[in-house]
This record gives structure tokens, C-alpha cells and sequence, in this order.
């Protein structure tokens, strides 16, 4: 398809902070032999811009590092550096408001084969833009879910608190959600304990209390989350991590789930059953007021 014809496609003059130079987003390129792209092989974090302002940026930072650290990948940048490099990127595409940016790492280029001791130099990449991950009227209508049945990593294989870039299990199962004519998917550990959903923590409210899996679930341990869970228990709300199972999903008062790009928004069906009265919850409500009052 010609890039140019390709409704998804960016602007091509955006600019991309990229191995500090930024360049135009039809510019920046990486090469077919970095083995971000051959095997997955780096790592990333999403972030949020509100009111020009980098939303939790240390603590984006610090989680970044240590992914890299988990896949043995030896950043290029200090955590300084990449928080100048931000705000770079920031500055180059004039995000005074609202935003997002994405920071990513490659193990870099290196021959064919899966040894990282066949690569040069990483390669970081910043993309400081918008994102929208769900259209606004599903913040006022609620998601359709189903439960899928493909599973989070095994963490002995891999934490699923490292944010790889290799999100297969993910996406497949974000498809079968979409061939079933649901919005979102909510994915089961190895143990068939209720994980996350494919790119959102979730949460869970029973007669009041609100309840989210652990991070021995295999979750990642979203920032978001640890926001919402402040929030819940300031406004008096009783919060605790606990093991979950299908069952829980069903008769909960409220599902909601949380993210860097999704923020809060509420669950209404898993399954084809309708969770509460079919409508958005009023805590899950009164949670996304206390986030937005929270980030500006």
C-alpha cells in the first residue's frame, strides 16, 4: 500500500526522536536486521502528556530501565538523558497539552540468528504524539469483554511485568475478542487465574469492595493501577489484590479496566453477561472524576 493512501498512517512531519537526532516521521527509519524488528528483541513505555506535563515520568522511567535491565539490554541513555530526550520530542511537535509518547528500545542491528551478542549498538526511539485507544463513546457506554483463550506468558518464561516488545499472545487474543464481535479481550494466567485484559490491568467491584489481581497473576504492574488503587482507598474505598477466578468476573458488581492509553473505563458485559445493570458503575464513575482531578 502506498504510505501515503494509508488512513493509519502518520503525519509524515512528526517528528521522531530517534538515536538523538529528530528527524520527520517519513524519515525515520530502522534497519530490516535490527533485531527489535527480526525477534522482538527491546522494550517500551507508553506515557501520558496532560497539560504539557509528563504524566508519572519517573516512574515510567524507572520501570523502562528496568526492563532493560530483566533482558540484559544496556541502555544507551541515562534515565536524565531519556527524560530529555522527551521533552525533546515534546517540544519538536509542540505538545503544550495533551499527549502521548511512546519510548522504545532495540537490542539494535545485528546479523541473522537470535544472539544478542551479535548486535551493535541499541537503538532508542521516541514518539511523542496522540493516541485514542478506544472511541469516546465507549467511555460513556462501557466495553463489551469476552474471556479468552489465550493465556499471559508464563512467568518463568518471560515477566509479564517487562513491557517486551513481543505482545503476539496479546494481539491474538485482542482478535479473537474482535471476531467475536466484542471490544476487548480478558486474558487468564497459566494457572487459569483472571490475568489482565490485553493491554489494560483490570479491576473488579463486589458489595463494595474493590478488588484486582496480584502480580504473582502475571500482570504488569501498571501505573495506572497503582493510581486508581491510591485513589479508591483515599476516597474510603476498601482495596485489596486478590487471586481471581472466571466466576468473579461474572457476578461482580463492576468491571473496570485501567492504562496508560485506556485511563479508566468501565466493563458492562464478560461473556455475554451483563455485569451490574448493564451501564457503567458508580464507583467505577467516581474513580475516573478523582483520575481526571488527579492528572491535571
Amino acid at each position: 500500500m502506498n504510505p501515503a493512501a494509508n488512513p493509519y498512517a502518520p503525519d509524515p512531519d512528526l517528528k521522531i526522536w530517534l538515536d538523538g537526532e529528530l528527524v520527520p516521521a517519513a524519515e525515520a527509519r530502522i534497519s530490516v536486521f535490527d533485531h527489535g524488528l527480526l525477534y522482538g528483541d527491546g522494550c517500551f513505555e507508553g506515557i501520558r502528556i496532560y497539560n504539557g506535563k509528563i504524566f508519572k515520568e519517573a516512574e515510567h522511567i524507572r520501570r523502562f530501565f528496568e526492563s532493560a535491565k530483566v533482558i540484559r539490554l544496556t541502555l544507551p541513555l541515562s534515565k536524565e538523558g531519556v527524560s530529555v530526550a522527551m521533552h525533546d520530542a515534546m517540544a519538536a511537535n509542540g505538545l503544550v497539552g495533551d499527549g502521548y509518547i511512546r519510548l522504545l528500545v532495540t537490542r539494535g542491528v545485528g546479523s541473522l540468528g537470535i544472539s544478542p551478542i551479535h548486535t551493535a549498538n541499541p537503538s532508542v526511539i521516541i514518539i511523542a504524539a496522540t493516541i485514542q485507544l478506544y472511541p469516546p463513546e465507549l467511555y460513556e457506554t462501557g466495553l463489551s469483554c469476552i474471556t479468552s483463550s489465550y493465556i499471559r506468558t508464563n512467568p518463568n518464561s518471560l515477566s509479564p511485568r517487562v513491557k517486551s516488545l513481543n505482545y503476539l499472545n496479546n494481539i491474538l487474543a485482542k482478535l479473537e475478542a474482535l471476531d467475536a464481535g466484542a471490544n476487548e479481550a480478558i486474558m487468564f494466567n497459566h494457572e487459569g487465574h483472571v490475568a489482565e485484559a490485553t493491554g489494560d490491568n483490570l479491576f473488579i467491584i463486589r458489595e463494595g469492595e474493590i478488588q484486582t489481581p496480584p502480580a504473582s497473576s502475571g500482570i504488569l504492574e501498571g501505573i495506572t493501577r497503582a493510581v486508581v488503587m491510591d485513589l479508591a482507598a483515599s476516597a474510603g474505598y476498601p482495596v485489596v489484590e486478590k487471586t481471581l477466578i472466571r466466576h468473579d468476573l461474572y457476578v461482580a458488581d463492576e468491571v473496570f479496566l485501567t492504562g496508560t492509553a485506556a485511563e479508566i473505563i468501565s466493563v458492562v458485559t464478560v461473556d455475554g453477561r451483563q455485569v451490574g445493570d448493564g451501564t457503567p458503575g458508580p464507583i467505577t464513575k467516581q474513580l475516573l472524576d478523582l483520575f481526571i482531578a488527579a492528572r491535571s
